[in-house]
């Protein structure tokens, strides 16, 4: 180590110890710094977005590291790109080791302008057609400093750079991918409302590196944005939960059966229409009523293609505009879409499988289908679930609204309007989807009452598999409530 960078590190520390004690790993600063170092290395260095690290980083950027020497941002850009990023083949991959992470608020005159984060991470080295090969551990200080409302890093110590031999620490998440055979994975965490972590694992297509911002077709998980977008409307006045939908649409399969005037949109949204799940799984392919709508629970992916011609009708406005103008265009979801474009999703779409490995065909929509095939991302997901969790979009009564259990599916287990409710006691819920086609096993979760989320994406027939190790790993003994209440 360089006299150079021991000064510089004594003056990390002197500040560290002689201002504030580091947050609690809970507090909002402490998961904001999380959710900005997930994203900058994960993003900036892991798939090696150049353009984000230079708006990320402070243009005086001081880096210091104990093997490369002192670095300005020209030259730490520089590097990164030549050095790091040149060969895709054999590019290292940086994984922060979680529990190591410490943040320590800096503040002037009362004021908090920015915060010191410390901590270690693993490097491994990608290489092609081979599992990621252990790379070395280093320990990091970060300086990061609020400007214009952004954080932006300005000050790094990388240093005490180990081999491969030294303390090797495993992904446990990596290792349960490769012990299920999950090709690919999407995560994202969320806590106390904040997105603080999105990870990405696997491939695009058996070979190309997935990057963070992967897209999956999320199958049923469509359900909960069209339901958000409908709700959304009720919130404004312009449609109304329990008025008869024939005023709007009526399939002429039902035309003939009276029942079709006792259609809502609380019936639909609940899975108490009397639908199948979908018309062309009957030998007859035609729609019908299999019991009296509003009596009982089965769902039904015609019952929101039924909704979702209702208010097509009603609007003058495709779904795909009204989800648009509702919630995309609102929560910034630039990477979610009804519809398959070519042009933004051929080159990061994620490819689905069976649990042989085989690959299945894209679904390639050019009309919304308001139950199936939505196009997201885990950053996007994420956005959405949390604007659920705060009610962002919603008026407060219909925000009760979508919580309140409407029927009962199972023990402890309901679906409200859009979501699946599971009673976890002590007045506490989960809301919560899944998604399940070929190819794609997905499922979400938010926790309204303690501000936790989860996101989890799979492309493999049976990704399911892990859903409960993920499950426990984050959400610890409310977790294990939510795999009882499922399993009984």
């Amino acid at each position: 180590m360089t006299k150079k960078l021991k000064i510089s590190i004594f003056i990390f520390l002197f500040f560290i110890t002689n201002l504030h004690a580091q947050v609690a790993k809970d507090s909002p600063l402490f998961l904001e710094l999380k959710r900005q170092d997930s994203v900058f290395f994960e993003r900036g260095f892991n798939n090696c977005d150049i353009a984000y690290l230079e708006k990320t980083v402070d243009n005086n950027l001081k880096f210091y590291h104990d093997n490369g020497g002192f670095q300005d941002k020209k030259l730490f850009l520089e590097r990164t790109k030549a050095n790091l990023c040149s060969n895709p083949n054999q590019k290292p991959i940086r994984k922060v080791i979680e529990s190591s992470l410490e943040v320590f608020p800096l503040y002037n005159n009362g004021d908090l302008y920015g915060a010191i984060q410390t901590g270690e991470h693993q490097f491994y080295i990608r290489e092609k057609n081979k599992e990621d090969a252990l790379g070395g551990r280093a320990k990091f200080t970060s300086v990061w400093t609020k400007k214009d409302g952004n954080w932006i890093m300005s000050d790094v110590l990388s240093y005490d750079h180990g081999g491969p031999n030294k303390s090797k620490i495993t992904d446990n998440l990596q290792q349960l991918l490769k012990d299920n055979n999950i090709p690919t994975l999407g995560l994202g965490v969320i806590e106390i409302g904040k997105l603080t972590e999105i990870k990405v694992y696997g491939t695009l297509d058996g070979k190309t590196t997935a990057p963070y911002n992967s897209l999956f077709n999320v199958a049923s998980l469509t359900k909960p944005v069209t339901a958000m977008t409908v709700l959304r409307l009720v919130s404004l006045g312009k449609w109304n939960l329990d008025e008869p939908i024939d005023k709007y649409w009526i399939d002429p399969d039902i035309a003939k059966d009276p029942r079709h005037k006792k259609l809502t949109t609380r019936m639909i949204l609940s899975h108490q229409t009397g639908f199948p799940n979908w018309r062309w799984q009957k030998t007859d392919k035609k729609l019908s009523f299999e019991f009296d709508p509003g009596t009982k629970y089965q769902y039904s992916g015609e019952g929101f293609e039924y909704l979702r011609k209702a208010i097509e009708n009603k609007f003058h406005k495709s779904l795909k505009d009204l989800a648009k103008e509702m919630i995309f265009q609102p929560l910034k979801m630039d990477d979610t879409s009804y519809i398959w474009n070519e042009k933004r999703d051929s080159d990061r779409i994620v490819i689905g499988y069976d649990k042989n490995g085989k690959k299945y065909d894209i679904v390639k929509n050019t009309k919304a289908n308001a139950a199936d095939d939505l196009i997201t991302s885990v950053e996007d997901y994420s956005k959405f679930l949390i604007s659920v969790m705060n009610n962002d979009l919603l008026s407060k009564t219909v925000f009760e609204d979508l919580k309140t259990k409407q029927i009962k599916t199972k023990e402890n287990k309901f679906f409200g309007l859009g979501f699946e409710i599971y009673d976890l006691g002590n007045n506490e819920i989960a809301l919560s989807h899944g998604g399940t086609d070929k190819g794609v096993n997905t499922i979400v979760f938010i926790l309204p009452k303690t501000k936790q989320g989860l996101v989890i994406f799979t492309n493999v027939d049976d990704g399911y598999k892990v859903y409960e190790s993920i499950i426990n790993r984050y959400f610890g003994d409310i977790g294990k409530k939510i795999i009882e209440i499922e399993t009984k």
